[in-house]
């Protein structure tokens, strides 16, 4: 049956489309396309609509005076002479409107689905389309870099990446945070709310022009330079993607495009998102198909983006998109009438498509609700995807910080968390990402330190209990995470150096306030603050990550879980990884079991100074593996710390590796990263 279907589909593409690469490239049909001597074609689909005209500054907005031709299958046609001298009939820049009659008569005016720039003056409520045909548009002069081996990203946003209190710039980005996180050791970044959306305060999430990058940041020009830029310093660029659902606007969205409630979405309250008041697109269409896979090759063809971020699977995979629904991990919760089987096609559909024509293209699900096979590929039943979210792992982070004193941290359920992942299914794991950073939330960094970030980060005096606490888990946490937790690593800008406060956009009910709208590197950039030290030990921490490639090297094997102790110690990449998480209590002579025999070295510390660790442990300590098995391992070596106590505040981490397994250098490395 899958045969015939994919035969069948085949040879209907070839037939009517010109073929899957055609159809998949209906950006350049669609819209507004250049023709041969000047010329204008625009081509649209209004099922619903009674009559299509074109106004805008090129006709004086003379609303009826250029009529589409309609022709099969809801689609409409206009072509526009060139000029007397040979130039475009609409120059770059000019303002356009479709003009949309309804069968019951009404005029509505529109915004191309297809429309390539939008813009909004400070006046005025909605956007209007802008004409985009640069007289020499931007060319990419970097290759794309290749697939990383171990996937390290750097979450981002455009507006909110300045300390200034203002919407930060494409520019900006390029110029001050690519540096960043060159320097950090990330090698990928995923920007968010790129795609045009008419409320800011919706971080992206409520898209009204799908092939539109955000005027507010920037020209397109402005967002190809900065992927350019990005693939110059060999960092991969992927998009926060949202076809899971689209902003209900009419004037410049999809919603009731061609005068009914369907189009693009499927009609009535199947429609409809009751929850983030938004539509849901009709998978099942044809058309609608169209749209959403040319969409994701116009970002891959004309920007460069290296692959895409998925938002909101959940709501696509299931007829309940979600809500009220507690997923137990039984198979009842995924497979069943609630799925959404055009949905699930459409999503398989997609990874097809990228996968088939850019195989080095990454493609990365955000689903809550761990389905199974959503990472395996397709040809196995699978939807394609590379990695999934470990979605689990920050909730637990937060749910530990805010219910559970120190003492009572359960280690065997936090190694449980970290390595709870479906076999052959690779993770994206993270300890934090926007979403802990919202308003009606905290960071890590403010639910472990509170308001004392605002008095007490300064290396001029001295560490409290509660800073140096904070200062502590908050490597440890990100660290163990790192490490343990899934086959790539996630990170949101700031979170790296402890950023202080929530984020919440401007609206009305902060005055439109842009005061927690932006990330103040100016911190990390001061020389006496902590966050300095957060950032060296994450930096450093990717590097290692670079130069070992855990992430890349299969699962940890765990030998020390020991709730009493609150210590952990696993093995990954031929490293060994030490944490000790108990409160009050440091250890000497501690023994930790190890496959392979050797010589062990520092190779990262978190107690080190510059880390904001207090330098007690040795960084050119040596640890000698003895031939006496310990926890099932054949090797072991005592782990030698004086035991030092401090107020409120004794958390322990260690990482080794050993010094006969590294093949690069020839020395096998240890990894302390802190007992404290």
């Amino acid at each position: 049956n899958c045969m015939f279907l994919s035969l069948s589909v085949s040879l209907t593409l070839s037939k009517d489309e010109g073929g899957f690469d055609q159809f998949t490239q209906s950006y350049q049909s669609y819209g507004v396309q250049m023709q041969l001597g000047g010329g204008l074609l625009f081509r649209e689909w209004a099922p619903g609509a009674h009559a299509l005209f074109l106004t805008g500054d090129f006709n004086a907005w003379e609303k009826l005076s250029n009529p589409f031709t309609p022709k099969a299958f809801g689609k409409w046609e206009l072509s526009l002479p060139p000029k007397a001298d040979g130039s475009p009939a609409i120059q770059h820049l000019s303002k356009l409107k479709l003009v949309i009659k309804t069968k019951d008569g009404e005029y509505l005016f529109r915004i191309s689905p297809w429309a390539k720039y939008v813009t909004k003056t400070l006046d005025s409520v909605t956007y209007d389309w802008i004409h985009w045909d640069p007289p020499h548009p931007y060319k990419h002069q970097h290759q794309r870099p290749l697939r990383p081996r171990c996937l390290r990203i750097y979450e981002a946003h455009v507006g909110i990446a300045s300390p200034r209190e203002e919407i930060a710039s494409y520019k900006n980005f390029t110029l001050d945070v690519l540096p960043r996180v060159k320097d950090l050791g990330y090698n990928c970044i995923q920007l968010m709310a790129v795609l045009e959306h008419a409320y800011y305060a919706s971080f992206g999430y409520q898209v009204t022009n799908f092939f539109a990058a955000s005027s507010r940041f920037g020209t397109p020009d402005d967002l190809k330079a900065l992927v350019d830029e990005a693939h110059s310093l060999g960092i991969t660029v992927l998009l926060d993607m949202v076809h899971s659902h689209a902003s209900s606007n009419t004037e410049d969205g999809l919603n009731h495009f061609d005068g009914t409630d369907s189009c693009f979405f499927h009609a009535g309250s199947r429609g409809e998102h009751s929850h983030w008041g938004s539509r849901l697109f009709n998978y099942g269409s044809w058309e609608v198909s169209r749209f959403l896979l040319s969409n994701l090759r116009w970002w891959v063809d004309e920007y460069g983006f290296d692959g895409f971020r998925f938002d909101g699977i959940t709501s696509m995979l299931y007829h309940h998109h979600g809500i009220g629904v507690s997923f137990s991990g039984s198979y009842s919760d995924y497979f069943g009438m609630h799925v959404d089987e055009d949905a699930v096609v459409h999503l398989m559909l997609s990874n097809y498509t990228l996968h088939k024509l850019y195989p080095e293209c990454i493609t990365i699900a955000e689903d809550v609700s761990g389905m199974p096979g959503l990472c395996r590929p397709i040809q196995e039943g699978g939807l394609g995807f590379d990695y999934r979210l470990a979605m689990a792992v920050p909730d637990k982070w937060i749910q530990i910080l805010k219910e559970v004193k120190d003492e009572d941290w359960d280690m065997w359920n936090i190694v449980h968390t970290l390595t709870n992942r479906r076999r052959g299914e690779d993770s994206i794991c993270y300890a934090e990402s926007h979403d802990q950073a919202l308003v009606g939330d905290k960071s890590l960094a403010f639910w472990l330190m509170d308001k004392e970030m605002y008095t007490n980060m300064s290396t001029l005096i001295a560490m409290t209990p509660v800073i140096d606490r904070g200062m502590q888990l908050h490597k440890l946490i990100r660290l163990l995470t790192h490490s343990l937790g899934g086959e790539g690593y996630l990170n949101f800008m700031g979170n790296e150096f402890g950023h202080p406060e929530w984020l919440d956009f401007p609206r009305k009910g902060n005055n439109e306030s842009y005061r927690y709208a932006r990330r103040q590197f100016n911190l990390v950039d001061t020389e006496h603050l902590r966050y300095r030290q957060l950032y060296a030990f994450d930096r450093d921490m990717n590097h290692a990550e670079d130069e070992y490639g855990w992430l890349s090297s299969g699962l940890a094997v765990v030998s020390t879980l020991d709730q009493a102790d609150k210590v952990i110690v696993f093995e990954r990449a031929k490293l060994l990884f030490i944490f000790n998480f108990h409160p009050s209590i440091s250890y000497s002579h501690y023994r930790v079991a190890v496959q392979h025999a050797g010589k062990y070295k520092i190779l990262l510390n978190s107690d080190e100074v510059q880390y904001g660790g207090h330098g007690r442990i040795q960084q050119d300590t040596e640890f000698c593996s003895e031939p006496l098995a310990f926890r099932n391992r054949p090797n072991s070596f005592l782990v030698s710390f004086i035991s030092v106590t401090f107020t409120d505040c004794k958390v322990k981490f260690l990482l080794v590796n050993s010094s006969n397994a590294l093949p690069k250098n020839g020395n096998h490395t240890i990894f302390p990263s802190l007992l404290m």
